[in-house]
């Protein structure tokens, strides 16, 4: 049905035009205000267009400059290198540090020649040493150059790299040098350049405790202290330093301990800080605010934990905690709020709560010869590697750290002069762990191995059935470490090998291998029949794994 509308339109379609007719007389101001604002829309929409094209060719200038036109910054290649030395001995000490400056880790090591014909930059009666001399020796990460070399002992030292320097005095980080005998020597990370130089306060028969244990700034200089750990028949004696000037602070102090394997520097929830060292199956302490106290005969402003120095017997400087077996080993475990402590006795490994030293959970071992590794089995979730056992009883144990349970275990035969265990942290927040051994012994009796050369597996818990053999190498190994050498691009690993013995001269090898070219090129090891994929797709889908920088 038509609308009332439309059919007196069609009725009366002549009085329908005289309407609208009537509509435009009575209405023309509102025409011509109409015609008049058109172009003056026309106009703003033409500026409009204008604008968006312009900061569009800008845009597309400024694209195009810093694509085709700036160059961009050099970025080193990275390399896979090796450096020879002949007729010549190293000793066991590997750091890496970005030396130059390009954003990629170098590496610095200790090396002795015997060999005149060698290039080196300084004398060893440069720096007041007899010749052959132990030098010290940074290397370019990407390309294997050497960065700088200088005689840094007579014969071996112990080395400790990045300690923070003052901000006025030139240097931001130092490697420390304390000769075995010989003076004690920090020189200027980026430059080898001598920052200061000291005699031993050390007595000839001395020997050092490593490592250096840094504590705080104590003389208030700017850069955190030294203590170092001197055995000298079976009475441990502390010597603190200045960290920025090497200058002794006080005198010695005994620690009252007979003989110490090793020791800890361990910060309670309290903030204060304690050396920590294994006396026979308990453990004997003493706070670093005592220590200086004694030293100086001066009041320090460190603090001491009450509930610490109740448990600490002020004689026999000994906490009241008996453990299963001689302790051998001592690290820290971080957690949230604090730090705990895993003790690893000859018959037990045990998490101690860091305050109260309460145990946590106890896991029963045979023998552990080396210090126990942390890394991420699961993500974000704190494991450690215990190697358990020697020769063809060794296994491999990874033990959750909040409870103490097995998460992954592997028989891997051990050989004499195996490196130690060492964990990469990895982008999915779990961690690559790199194992030293023989999985294999096919046709070889135990005693007799087929290969005695040392093997390189690396493990990632994505493929718990699955070991990678990376590399196998007959050279004796003295040092090795694994590290990130360019923070998201890429990961690699250092050996360093020489003669087993320092008294007999022989080649030493620096090499760096990045660990997608071992993966690439690695044998597949399955722990059990089967698996998901074949071998090429595990070394592809290992070959992808993306490493990243402790956190």
């Amino acid at each position: 049905m038509m609308d009332n509308k439309d059919l007196e339109a069609e009725i009366h379609p002549l009085k329908n035009e005289d309407g609208k007719l009537q509509e435009n007389l009575e209405n023309p101001a509102k025409k011509e205000d109409h015609l008049k604002s058109t172009p003056v829309r026309s106009r703003l929409s033409g500026c409009r267009t204008a604008v968006f094209f312009l900061s569009l060719f800008i845009c597309l200038l400024v694209v195009f400059v810093i694509s085709f036109i700036i160059p961009c910054p050099d970025r080193p290649a990275s390399q896979t290198w090796r450096i020879d030395y002949n007729t010549a001995v190293t000793y066991d000490f590997l750091a890496t540090e970005d030396i130059n400056r390009d954003k990629v880790q170098d590496v610095l090591f200790l090396y002795k020649t015997t060999n005149s014909s060698d290039d080196v930059n300084q004398s060893c009666a440069d720096e007041g040493f007899s010749w052959p001399c132990t030098f010290v020796a940074a290397v370019s990460g990407a390309n294997g150059s050497i960065l700088w070399e200088r005689p840094a002992a007579q014969d071996a030292a112990l080395v400790e790299c990045a300690i923070p320097q003052p901000r006025d005095s030139g240097a931001s980080s130092a490697c420390i040098l304390m000769g075995r005998p010989g003076p004690f020597i920090a020189v200027d990370s980026f430059t080898g350049q001598t920052l200061w130089n000291h005699p031993s306060s050390l007595g000839r028969n001395a020997s050092i405790l490593s490592p250096f244990l840094q504590v705080p700034d104590l003389d208030a200089d700017g850069a955190p202290d030294l203590l170092v750990l001197a055995q000298e028949g079976k009475e441990v004696t502390g010597h603190i330093y200045s960290g920025s000037t090497g200058h002794q602070i006080g005198h010695q102090v005994s620690l009252a301990v007979d003989g110490a394997s090793s020791s800890l520097l361990h910060v309670t929830r309290a903030g204060a800080h304690y050396i920590l060292l294994p006396c026979a199956s308990s453990l004997c302490g003493h706070s670093v605010k005592s220590l200086y106290e004694k030293a100086t005969g001066r009041d320090s402003s460190l603090q001491s934990d009450p509930g610490w120095e109740d448990v600490l017997n002020t004689t026999a400087h000994r906490l009241l905690l008996h453990s299963s077996g001689a302790i051998h080993h001592l690290m820290n475990v971080p957690r949230k709020g604090g730090e705990d402590l895993l003790l690893v006795s000859s018959e037990a490994c045990m998490l101690l709560d860091g305050q109260e030293l309460t145990p946590r959970w106890t896991f029963n071992v045979a023998q552990v010869l080396r210090k126990p590794i942390l890394g991420h089995y699961k993500p974000d979730t704190l494991a450690v590697v215990i190697e358990n056992g020697t020769g063809i009883d060794r296994q491999i144990l990874l033990l959750d750290v909040s409870t103490g349970a097995l998460l992954w275990s592997q028989a891997l035969l051990g050989l004499a002069g195996d490196p130690q265990s060492a964990s990469l942290p990895t982008a999915d927040h779990r961690s690559a762990f790199f194992f030293w051994g023989l999985h294999d012994l096919t046709g070889a009796t135990p005693m007799e191995p087929r290969d005695p050369q040392h093997s390189l597996y690396l493990f990632h818990p994505t493929l718990p059935g699955i070991l990678l053999e990376l590399a196998n190498i007959s050279a004796n190994i003295v040092a090795f470490q694994v590290a990130l050498f360019e923070p998201g691009r890429h990961a690699a690993c250092v050996l360093l090998t020489g003669p087993a013995s320092p008294d007999t001269p022989g080649l030493v090898s620096v090499a760096k291998h990045e660990i997608q070219d071992l993966v690439l090129s690695s044998r597949v090891v399955r722990l059990a029949k089967g698996g998901p994929d074949n071998d090429q797709a595990v070394r592809h889908r290992l070959s992808r794994l993306r490493y990243r920088s402790e956190a």
